[in-house]
């Protein structure tokens, strides 16, 4: 039987003085394993998005995990019988998650987190719980939470303007922040409270936490992932969802059957700037 993909994503906020010197090692593990992804070092921490063979994620992490400034770090998984990635890349960034503020080493109480459990409860018993989504729009428009708040963002940069814009009834009510894997959120929540909300979690391992321990309820349609499986259900099974060639945008199957879309060359999201640019 053919041994199935096994891929892991994790990250963790924490100094780290050698990054440069980390880049290699990381790089030889991961060749050596046969591993394909991107693993992004900064001096403010790690972000880990990587798939290979089991056996081989296995040998992987447990290497990782020698070193103590990572040995806590939570690793969310799913499988795919082929690997979503094309290559390997390890990069030194200012940051792990882009927003305008490096060198970000703040390591939030327990209190400021929410586990899926929890969270599930809450919803489940209807608690007035504000839910809002930290995602881009592109990501957001394939699903999230039922009665989430949305925030209309094409990157996360864009995040502290649109905080800055929400209404300010909101700073006083308890709201939950999510995101695909946890780490936008904590950038988020320093973002937020600087910006005077006052009860604010985030949502401990994000949407693919929630799936892994949760399931589907409360959410809606799918979820956006960064590699070639573009889009997982809350089994964390792939989706029939693609993505436009030339706009790199998020495509449903019904999308898909647009006469818009032309594999390769446009879709509904950009037709008429290729319309525009082939009469010029």
């Amino acid at each position: 039987m053919t041994e199935k993909y096994l891929n892991i994503a994790g990250y963790k906020f924490v100094t780290i003085p050698d990054r440069d010197n980390l880049r290699q090692p990381f790089k030889q593990k991961c060749d050596s394993l046969e591993l394909k992804g991107t693993i992004l070092l900064s001096y403010e921490g790690i972000n880990i998005f990587v798939a290979g063979l089991e056996s081989n994620i296995v040998q992987f992490r447990d290497w990782v995990l020698q070193d103590e400034r990572f040995n806590d770090i939570s690793f969310k998984q799913s499988t795919s019988d082929s690997q979503p990635f094309n290559r390997m890349n390890v990069r030194l960034k200012n940051e792990i998650i882009s927003v305008g503020l490096p060198n970000f080493d703040r390591i939030d109480s327990e209190d400021g987190r929410i586990f899926p459990n929890e969270l599930h409860q809450r919803l489940s018993n209807d608690e007035d719980i504000v839910l809002l989504d930290t995602r881009n729009t592109y990501e957001t428009r394939l699903g999230s939470f039922h009665n989430s708040i949305e925030l209309d963002i094409k990157t996360f940069r864009a995040f502290p303007e649109a905080v800055a814009n929400m209404d300010d009834s909101l700073k006083d009510k308890q709201i939950v922040m999510f995101c695909t894997g946890g780490v936008r959120c904590e950038k988020a929540s320093v973002i937020m409270r600087d910006a005077g909300f006052t009860n604010i979690r985030q949502l401990e391992g994000g949407i693919l936490g929630y799936f892994q321990e949760v399931g589907g309820d409360h959410w809606d349609g799918e979820c956006f992932v960064f590699d070639k499986r573009v889009a997982l259900k809350p089994d964390l099974t792939e989706t029939g969802t693609t993505v436009c060639f030339a706009c790199r945008e998020p495509l449903l199957p019904e999308q898909q059957l647009d006469p818009a879309y032309v594999p390769g060359i446009s879709c509904s999201y950009c037709i008429d700037r290729v319309q525009l640019q082939t009469t010029h």
